[in-house]
This record gives structure tokens, C-alpha cells and sequence, in this order.
């Protein structure tokens, strides 16, 4: 008998959808006509145990227990999906040959392999094991899956490395959130305050973010913009470019701070004769952005409709599961498998009868037209979100529902529009001696951004078609005073954009390369629930669309080392357990060091003064019972 293992009901029901014959529903599962039964996990089945399940002494905190470090893990059954585990272990039983078909990510892989290895699965079958990998839910996608089935110790990597980033979660998350709990208490905080690998270091950009604005002192700074007039009297303008001995007088992103410096180079221009030093013509062209990721469609449907990034991924899992009209939404990946191509005419009439208004858009498409995005060396066990070629009224969603199935067809129909075509002119002028700079750009094609909409609105600046040496007249020069500006407060969308692209928050050269290569802070799947959390936990609060730190968030941020608010360190996590997944790393070596760093950031915490917790207010006091068990804030995926 095989025993199929879904991670959820919904995919388990997919999965039955993909075998012909007569079908029996069961407690728990489904049979299907050859005697063949597809299971489900309802998420995790499994949770790590907690520290009194190691030792007793545990269940009440004390520094003196720290670090709490397992010899032997262990896992527990969740009391809530109990009965189910309870299934799926006696059909396991019965088994003759195994697939896991765990959502196509590293925790999917892990949720169904720890189940398998929990339930005592023969060795020489889990080493047969089958690994089907399923992006649509539709029944035609469903059955070309199980026509491609991949064994599943190909994913050993995979699995190793999402354990590794259970385990070490577990380990840095609850001991330093018992230290810094305690920590607080002796200085008068009632609250826990949790401290996560990932959490805390997104906090601190938010807390940094918001020192830098409240420090910031605006200064004037000064432009010079000549307008420039041909033989023929056509004008345009160019802007003054401070020559190395304007230095002194510049701040370090080169604007000049000298009222008189920019009023001289005014007077000394005003009504001078002007000459071309330089003058180029290049045809350009901009390809059509790629399919969306999870993180990157969360980040646009937030700038453009104001959904929280979880409340994206909750209306994407709608999508997904109940609706069966987008792929697989926490999916890292913005390519698609060749294969895939195939699927281009059914999906592109799919979109034009869900969405009336995408017609004359799907009519101008080119299907035969393959963008970039087909790309097998860059997808593995998943690709990314788009349409499925299932049709379905717009009317039977949600508001948002439509709102963020169309930005999906949107970016796909995209696919098949040519590049932006344009050209762009540069043009060097000598006034007096002076160095001016004008741009101009103008639109050949609009190719997919004609799909954008509204977005292409703003005018184009067009520069009058010169030569170098032409003579010109400089009819005016003005002083342009500004200010300069603090940095912009965090949203959620330039937060969630800040965890992607955490590279730019690095100092150190040889990490920010590493990070280059790397997905950030935390996961597709986890991003969304870590931005929830921190307000949950009352570190962070809104102010309109703005993301401030609270007391205790900021308190929290200054009590602990620099290092474990500082994304340098959890992500060379995700690095070393992206090797891991790779199999360029052992799970001894991520773990080890990690230990050891843990025991001397518990060590170097008795040196804390804890007067900076005196005042502070909490939510969650820590005098309920159960406290000391689940408000630590130590779960699998903060």
C-alpha cells in the first residue's frame, strides 16, 4: 500500500483529485480504488518538546538553568492535531512504499520527514520514499506531478536544514527570552521580553531607523539650474555639477551646503555664452519584471492597496487552496520552469475570462513570446506565483481577493508584451567655466509598461537633438535652495523590503557578499507572522501608515548586545543553512558554534544594568499561570 502524506487537508484532497476510480473518504484520509491512501498533516503534528520535558527543574525560570540545551531532542504530539497523527501513524503501519508530499519549501519537507521518522518507519522504506512536489492545485497539475515524482532523499539537504533552523531556533529564542524575562523583572518589568534570531534584529532596523529621525537635523543645501537656449530658440535646462574644489563646501553626499559658493556660480553664469562639451544618444530597453515572489508581492500589494503582508499571504493561501487560481504562494522563486511555457495560452484564457477587463490586455499579448522568467536553473521545488488556467467569476472573491489575483495575472500577462523601449540623452555644457549636466528620455516603445496603467503618467523630458562644440546661450541661472530630509519611518511594505534586501543594512564588506546571495531575514513563509508578532508583543505600534518602536521595543534594543540586533548574524544563518540544504555543510558545524555563542551571550548578560526596565508598562504580565511555559515567545518560526 502507498500511504501519500499531504501537509494539509486541502492539498490531501488535491491529491486524490489526480487518481481515477472509485474514491472512499475516511476518517482522516481517503482511499482510493486500488487500496492506496492519500493522509494529511494539519501543519505541524509535531512540536519540540518543552525545557520541563528535559527536566522538571525547568518549568520555572531561573538564570542558573542557562542555557537549556538538549542531549537528546525531542518532539511531542500537539494535543489539537492528535487524533490525526493517530491516522496517519496506523496507516504508516500498513505501508509498502511512502511519499511525502509536504508543501514544495524547507519546512514543508520537514513537517511530513519528522512525522515519518516519528512514527517508526521502517529504515529501507523511508530510504524509498517518494517526494511529490505540487505547485497547482488543479486536478490537470495535480496528475502531471505524479507523473513526476522525485525520491525524497534528493531533499535530505533540504530537510536537515529546516531541523537545524527548528533547533537553533528553539535554542536561542527561549534561553535568551528567559535571561532578558528575568533580567527585566529585577529591574521592575512584569512582561516577558522575548528575544527571537530573527525578531529582534528586525526590531532593531526599526528602532535605529527611529534614533536616526529624531537626531536628524535638517540642513539647506543649494542648486544651481541654468536654462540653456539653442541658435534656433529651443530651451531646455541643466543642473550645476561642482567641480573637486567645490569639496570643502559639500556634505558627503555631495550637496553643497555654501549659499554664497551657489550664488557666485549664479552671478559669474547668468546671460554667459555656453558650449556642448559632450552630447550622447543611447537606445535602451527595460525587459518586463519577473513573476511574482511571495515577499515582492506582499511588498506592492501593501504600497498599492494598504494589506499588511499578513493579510496578503492569508488572502494568497484563499487563493491557493479554496479558489485553486493562483500556483503555490510561498514560493521564494520569481522563475518558472520551461515546461511550464506549455500552459502559456490555457493560463493567459483563463485570465481573460476570470477578469472582463483584462481582454483587449490578453488580446495584445504575444503567447508565443518566452520573457526570461522560463528559467530551469534557477527553480527547484518550487516557481513562482501565478495564474492557474482555471476559471472562476470575480464576483465569487473577495474584494481583496480580486485585488491580488489581478496584481498576479497582471505581472504574468506582462510575460508576453515586449521590452520598454527608449531612448535616453545626456548632454555636457560649459557655462564660464562650469560644468552643467541635462537629461532627457524619451519613450520608442511602451511594450509591457503598457499594462501598468496609470503608472506611466509622468512626464518625459526631451533634450533638443545637439552636437559637440554647438554653440548655446545661457538665458538664465537660478539658486534652487532645499533642505535635507531625515529618513522615511518603516511601513510594513518598506520593512518587508528591508528583510529581502537586508544586504544593505550590513557594514562589513565580506558579509554584505554573502548576503547578496542569500533571501534575507527569515522565509517567504515566516516574514509576514514575525512583523505580526512584534506588534502583537507590543515592541512596535502604527502611526497611520508608519512603523514606530515602543518604549519596551526600544528598551529591549539597548539592553541587549549589538550583535543579536544587528541582521549581520542571523543572516549568515540563513547562508550557512542555505549550505546545509546544499549539502556544502554539516548540521554539527552550524550547531556547535551556535551553542557556544549562546552560552557567552547568557553569560555576558549578568553584567546588564537593569534600571532602563524601571516604568515600563506590559501587556503580559508575567504573574498568569502557564507563563513560564508559552509566553517566552520561543516558537518554531520567530
Amino acid at each position: 500500500m502507498i500511504v501519500y502524506i499531504a501537509e494539509k487537508p486541502s492539498l490531501g484532497r488535491a491529491i486524490a483529485t489526480g487518481f481515477e476510480g472509485r474514491q472512499q473518504k475516511r476518517d482522516g484520509y481517503i482511499e482510493l480504488d486500488n487500496g492506496d491512501c492519500v493522509t494529511w498533516c494539519i501543519g505541524h503534528l509535531l512540536e519540540q518538546a518543552e525545557p520541563d520535558k528535559y527536566d522538571a527543574a525547568y518549568s520555572k525560570w531561573s538564570l542558573q538553568h542557562l542555557p537549556i540545551v538538549p542531549d537528546k531532542w525531542q518532539l511531542v504530539p500537539k494535543k489539537n492535531t492528535q487524533k490525526q497523527l493517530t491516522v496517519v501513524k496506523r496507516l504508516l503501519k500498513s505501508a509498502t512504499h511512502i511519499v511525502n508530499a509536504g508543501d514544495p519549501d524547507r519546512e514543508g519537507q520537514l513537517l511530513v520527514d519528522e512525522v515519518i521518522t516519528f512514527c517508526g518507519v521502517k529504515a529501507a522504506i523511508i530510504e524509498n520514499a517518494g517526494r511529490l512536489l505540487i505547485n497547482d492545485l488543479n486536478t490537470s497539475a495535480v496528475k502531471k506531478a505524479l507523473q513526476n515524482m522525485r525520491a525524497n532523499r534528493e531533499f535530505l539537504g533540504l530537510s536537515i536544514s529546516a531541523l537545524a533552523r527548528s533547533r537553533a531556533d528553539w535554542l536561542y529564542g527561549l534561553n535568551l527570552t528567559r535571561a532578558y524575562t528575568l533580567l527585566g523583572q529585577r529591574g521592575g518589568y512584569q512582561g516577558v521580553l522575548s528575544v527571537g534570531r530573527v525578531q529582534t534584529p528586525v526590531l532593531g532596523l526599526v528602532v535605529r531607523r527611529d534614533q536616526e529621525i529624531s537626531h536628524f537635523v535638517s540642513k539647506p543645501f543649494f542648486e544651481v539650474i541654468a536654462t540653456l537656449e539653442t541658435a534656433n530658440k529651443t530651451s531646455f535646462t541643466a543642473k550645476w555639477q561642482p567641480s573637486k574644489a567645490c569639496e570643502p563646501y559639500q556634505d558627503e553626499e555631495g550637496r553643497v551646503l555654501s549659499r554664497k559658493l551657489a550664488q557666485t556660480v549664479v552671478s559669474k553664469t547668468q546671460g554667459q555664452k555656453a558650449t556642448v562639451t559632450d552630447y550622447k544618444v543611447s537606445n535602451k530597453q527595460s525587459p518586463p519584471p519577473l513573476p511574482y515572489s511571495l515577499s515582492v508581492l506582499q511588498i506592492d500589494a501593501s504600497k498599492r492597496f494598504n494589506l499588511s503582508p499578513k493579510m496578503v499571504l492569508d488572502i494568497c493561501q484563499s487563493l491557493y487552496e479554496k479558489h485553486q487560481l493562483i500556483t503555490y504562494p510561498r514560493s521564494d522563486s520569481r522563475y518558472l520552469p520551461k515546461e511550464q511555457f506549455a500552459q502559456a495560452a490555457k493560463v493567459l484564457s483563463a485570465i481573460k475570462s476570470n477578469v472582463p477587463s483584462f481582454i483587449s490586455d490578453v488580446d495584445n499579448a504575444n503567447p508565443k513570446l518566452k520573457s526570461k522568467a522560463w528559467d530551469d536553473s534557477k527553480v527547484d521545488a518550487h516557481h513562482a506565483i501565478i495564474p492557474t488556467n482555471r476559471t472562476k467569476a470575480l464576483a465569487r472573491l473577495s474584494a481583496d481577493e480580486a485585488k491580488i489575483y489581478q496584481l498576479i495575472a497582471t505581472q504574468y500577462v506582462m510575460q508576453f508584451y515586449g521590452p520598454h523601449l527608449y531612448q535616453e540623452q545626456g548632454a555636457k555644457v560649459d557655462i564660464a567655466g562650469g560644468e552643467f549636466i541635462a537629461k532627457g528620455k524619451t519613450t520608442k516603445e511602451l511594450g509591457w509598461l503598457a499594462l501598468t496603467k496609470n503608472d506611466n503618467n509622468k512626464a518625459e523630458v526631451v533634450l533638443p537633438s545637439l552636437t559637440k562644440g554647438q554653440p548655446l546661450q545661457c538665458t538664465d541661472s537660478q539658486l534652487v535652495e532645499k533642505q535635507t530630509s531625515p529618513p522615511k519611518h518603516f511601513t510594513e511594505a518598506t520593512l518587508l523590503a528591508a528583510m529581502t534586501g537586508i544586504a544593505r543594512y550590513v557594514h562589513n564588506s565580506e558579509i554584505k557578499k554573502i548576503l547578496k546571495d542569500t533571501d534575507g531575514l527569515g522565509t517567504e513563509a515566516t516574514r509576514a507572522s514575525i512583523i505580526d508578532l512584534l506588534f502583537k508583543r507590543q515592541f512596535m505600534q502604527k502611526v497611520g501608515k508608519e512603523i514606530h518602536a515602543t518604549d519596551t521595543g526600544k528598551a529591549l534594543i539597548n539592553a541587549l548586545p549589538s550583535e543579536t540586533t544587528h541582521p549581520d548574524m542571523t543572516a549568515i544563518w540563513e547562508a550557512n543553512l542555505d549550505k546545509i540544504a546544499h549539502k556544502q555543510m554539516r548540521y554539527e558545524a552550524f550547531m556547535l558554534p551556535l551553542t557556544e555563542s549562546i552560552t557567552q551571550l547568557i553569560n555576558n548578560s549578568q553584567q546588564l544594568d537593569t534600571s532602563q526596565f524601571a516604568g515600563l508598562k506590559s501587556s503580559q504580565p508575567a504573574g498568569k499561570k502557564g507563563w513560564g511555559k508559552r509566553r517566552g515567545g520561543f516558537k518554531k518560526k520567530v
